[in-house]
């Protein structure tokens, strides 16, 4: 069974830094790529970004690019999302999610597995 558990979000104020962390286990991440998505409150869930499985190859979407960055760690099947000059508007439940063989990065329904999610929020 494949279980994802991200960790590293919190309070921060705006300017600020967070790293997340995904971390799975077993063979989770062999050959997935996998993303991280956010959802704030009284909205859908969206694309933040994406690695392909060797991570040679990262998207982002418009509202992050420039200020966070996906890693991975095939080796310790943990996958981070570096995240600076935080806005208020960054603020949400953040989840990572492993891809499936197939389907665009930027759709949730292109993900088969995902963690608990964690909370994100940036004071003004």
């Amino acid at each position: 069974q494949v279980q994802l558990v991200e960790s590293g979000g919190g309070l921060v104020q705006a300017g600020g830094s967070l790293r997340l962390s995904c971390a799975g286990s077993g063979r989770t991440f062999s050959g997935y790529s996998m993303g991280w998505f956010r959802q704030a409150p009284g909205k859908e869930r969206e694309f933040v970004s994406a690695i392909s499985w060797s991570g040679a190859s990262t998207l982002y979407a418009d509202s992050v690019k420039g200020r966070f960055t996906i890693s991975r760690d095939n080796a310790k099947n943990t996958v981070y999302l570096q995240m600076n000059s935080l806005k208020p508007e960054d603020t949400a439940v953040y989840y990572c999610a492993r891809r499936g063989n197939s389907g665009s990065h930027y759709l949730p329904s292109s993900y088969e597995y995902w963690g608990q999610g964690t909370q994100v929020t940036v004071s003004s």
